[in-house]
């Protein structure tokens, strides 16, 4: 029996991003509105551990790069390529807008994104970042660098599909959160007993509706 969605669905959701949820269960309208407020309390669930894995690996590299370059705005002397020169101009710009005109290292610091320092530790850094200081950000990480730095790009992918609102349904959710607690592993593992005390997301993974596993 087809029944009708509420008419807030339409207006507040909208078509074309309701569309996902309905792919994913044809037919089955009430179900997929259940899919979709499932989606949200998910996202909101992964927020606390993608946080504690951006914070803990921004300040790991950069206490890494300020004793490497002697300096607390590393970023000065540091052989960074066009793109992420361009995300520490962006960065000192949004300061200034929030009327922060001389700003400190640190207000640098927590303006750049995740993206900012998973990029650090592309292929184009290994001689003059990773070699020299950026490994040691990772003391419990003995792999090679491209994997690592795989890994946390697919979180930074998942972080950015949360913070744009969109589905998060169909990954593999179990496995993206068993990575984010293997990379703060490689960073900090005293971190992880005191996040598994109020992380929901194996409580929310195991509320999924019914039927509606990728």
């Amino acid at each position: 029996m087809h029944i009708e969605l509420p008419g807030w669905v339409e207006r507040v959701i909208s078509v074309p991003r309701f569309a996902p949820y309905l792919g994913a269960l044809p037919g089955d309208h009430l179900v997929a509105l259940d899919l979709y407020q499932w989606n949200v309390r998910a996202s909101e669930a992964f927020y606390v551990p993608l946080h504690y894995l951006e914070i803990c690996l921004r300040n790991a590299e950069h206490d890494r790069l300020r004793n490497r370059f002697g300096t607390e705005d590393w970023w000065r002397v540091a052989p960074l390529d066009e793109y992420e020169t361009a995300k520490i101009t962006a960065a000192k710009q949004k300061l200034a807008r929030k009327g922060v005109s001389l700003p400190s290292a640190d207000d640098v610091v927590t303006e750049l994104s995740f993206g900012f320092w998973v990029s650090l530790l592309s292929r184009r850094y290994d001689r003059h970042l990773w070699v020299p200081a950026l490994h040691e950000a990772f003391p419990h990480y003995s792999g090679r660098r491209e994997p690592l730095r795989d890994n946390l790009q697919a979180m930074v992918l998942l972080r950015n599909r949360i913070m744009h609102h969109e589905p998060i349904h169909h990954r593999h959710l179990a496995a993206d959160h068993a990575k984010i607690y293997r990379l703060l592993a490689y960073v900090e593992p005293q971190v992880i007993g005191s996040l598994q005390a109020f992380d929901r997301v194996p409580e929310v993974l195991a509320q999924r509706p019914a039927g509606t596993k990728p």
